[in-house]
């Protein structure tokens, strides 16, 4: 078993002690406009592991345990933390490397919330900032300070379905996480996302994606299309657990992964009760 296996199953079983709100995003790439309860702490660990394109030689594999805290200081507004551990596996001859990655701090704000019981569409933006925290000479960080915008707009269908749409602008830095990721030296990176969203039952949501980026300069990897069939199960209230399976074409993305995860809520995090 991998450092970063371990890593996640460990802070799993410890997160298990405490719950609130169930999130619809994991294990979806394509952001919703919900944020977490006013007060509350929202916490995600997954572990994703992919098979990596030829062009990646000698690069293989990438497992990648990541560890995501949102907080919400006031409705609408949610501050989010996350660092990865990045294992990489390589080919004989070449050094495996594995290590934490870079570190991200970032903000989402709901625009406009969809009243209960309509089909009005809610937005959403965030921002992220990343920071160079993994080791460039291993190649599990890009040496990059990263700037990221993300608009986001959710479109209720039905009661029980619903369409997730996110348009990105990166304008500084690259969206890599190891070998993973659009490289580029300099220029913008544009990404966007579509999901649907469907729940089969009340604790049961199953859902498509596809999601993609492009970079308008140079540098190498600069195209990335993706897709992933996903599901995510609540356990009880604030505890679900989650799983994926992706792939896509170009360099910058896995030709094969698969993704398994918990999210839950810890209730009053600040105070207690």
């Amino acid at each position: 078993m991998s450092s970063g296996a371990r890593l996640c199953i460990v802070v799993g079983c410890f997160l298990l002690l405490s719950c609130g709100r169930l999130h619809a995003q994991m294990p979806f790439y394509t952001d919703d406009t919900a944020t977490t309860d006013r007060g509350k702490f929202h916490v995600e660990v997954f572990e994703e592991l992919d098979g990596l394109q030829s062009s990646q030689f000698p690069d293989l594999r990438q497992s990648t345990a990541n560890i995501k805290m949102n907080f919400s200081p006031m409705k609408h507004i949610e501050l989010d933390l996350d660092a990865p551990y990045i294992r990489i596996s390589r080919a004989s001859g070449s050094q495996s490397a594995g290590g934490i990655g870079d570190t991200d701090l970032g903000a989402k704000w709901t625009l406009r919330e969809t009243p209960p019981d309509t089909d009005v569409t809610s937005f959403a933006a965030s921002l992220y900032v990343e920071f160079p925290t993994g080791s460039t000479q291993e190649g599990l960080g890009s040496g990059l300070t990263d700037y990221w915008l993300n608009f986001i707009a959710q479109k209720p269908l039905s009661p029980r379905t619903r369409v997730n749409v996110n348009l990105g602008v990166l304008f500084a830095g690259n969206t890599s996480t190891g070998a993973l990721g659009i490289r580029t030296h300099r220029g913008r990176v544009y990404t966007g996302g579509l999901s649907l969203l469907h729940d089969i039952r009340s604790s049961l949501t199953m859902g498509v994606e596809v999601y993609g980026g492009i970079s308008d300069g140079a540098g190498s990897d600069r195209s990335q299309l993706q897709g992933l069939l996903g599901a995510q199960y609540a356990i009880r209230t604030g505890l679900s657990v989650s799983a994926g399976i992706l792939g896509g074409r170009y360099g910058a993305t896995p030709r094969i992964g698969g993704q398994i995860g918990i999210s839950l809520d810890f209730p009053d995090a600040i105070g207690g009760r």
